[in-house]
C-alpha cells in the first residue's frame, strides 16, 4: 500500500532577519505584537469549483516573501498557518495585497491568533453536530469582529433544521441539512456582519489548531 502525504506542507523557511514587506502598493504599515507567534490565515473563495486558482505552494512561497516564517499549508481551501511578530489586522492586509498583484483578483483574508484556534478546537456549541455531522458544522469569522447582535440579526434566514451560535468571538453554524438550499448565505453572513466572512467545518477547525500547535512547539 502505498504511503498517502500529509495534508499540509511547508514553505522554506527565509532568513531569521527578514523585515516583512509589501509586494503591492509600497510599504506596508507594520503592527507587531513584539514577539513570535503563530497565525492561521483563512483565504476566502479560492480554488472552488477550478476558479479564483491559488496553489498552494505558491501561498507558501508568498508568505514566505513576505517574511512570514514556517509557512505552511492544509488542504486546498486557503488555509495558512505561520509564526510572526505582526499582527492579525497587519497580517490580512499583506497577504490580501500580495495575492492581489499576484494572482490579479481580491482575496478577503482572516487572520486570527492560536489561542482562539485552541478554544474552538476544543468544542463548538453543537456537540451532537461535530459526531453527527462535521461536514456541516461550520465555524464562521469575519474580517473585522462580529457584531454582538449577529445571532438576532441572523434569526430571520435560520432554517428549521439549523442553529447559529456566537462563542468566542467566532459564529458556530449547524447546517442541519447541508448548506445548498440553505438561506445563511455568503451575502447573507457578509451583509449582516458588515465584512467578508469565510467559514470552515469542524473537522478542519481542529487540523489548524493541531498545526499550529506543531508549529509553536517548533
Amino acid at each position: 500500500m502505498s504511503r498517502q502525504p500529509k495534508p499540509w506542507s511547508r514553505a522554506p523557511n527565509p532568513t531569521a532577519s527578514a523585515e516583512p514587506v509589501s509586494r503591492a502598493g509600497g510599504a506596508a504599515r507594520r503592527s507587531h505584537t513584539g514577539e513570535l507567534a503563530v497565525r492561521v490565515a483563512l483565504l476566502r473563495g479560492v480554488n472552488v469549483s477550478g476558479v479564483r486558482k491559488v496553489p498552494m505552494g505558491e501561498l507558501r512561497a508568498l508568505a514566505a516573501g513576505l517574511g512570514f516564517t514556517r509557512a505552511e499549508t492544509y488542504v486546498q481551501s486557503g488555509n495558512l498557518v505561520l509564526t510572526t511578530t505582526r499582527d492579525d489586522d497587519d497580517v490580512a492586509g499583506a497577504l490580501e495585497r500580495a495575492l492581489s498583484e499576484r494572482f490579479g483578483f481580491e482575496v478577503p483574508v482572516v487572520v486570527r491568533g492560536l489561542a482562539a484556534w485552541d478554544r474552538w478546537a476544543r468544542g463548538s456549541t453543537f456537540a451532537d453536530a461535530e459526531t453527527a455531522r462535521p461536514q456541516w458544522l461550520l465555524l464562521a469569522l469575519s474580517r473585522r469582529p462580529l457584531p454582538a447582535r449577529v445571532v438576532t440579526d441572523l434569526a430571520p434566514y435560520v432554517g428549521p433544521a439549523e442553529r447559529v451560535a456566537l462563542a468566542g468571538g467566532g459564529l458556530w453554524i449547524d447546517y442541519g441539512a447541508g448548506v445548498a438550499r440553505s438561506r445563511l448565505t455568503p451575502a447573507v453572513l457578509d451583509r449582516v456582519a458588515g465584512a467578508p466572512v469565510t467559514a470552515r467545518n469542524v473537522r478542519t477547525v481542529r487540523a489548524l489548531a493541531t498545526l499550529g500547535r506543531q508549529l509553536a512547539a517548533g
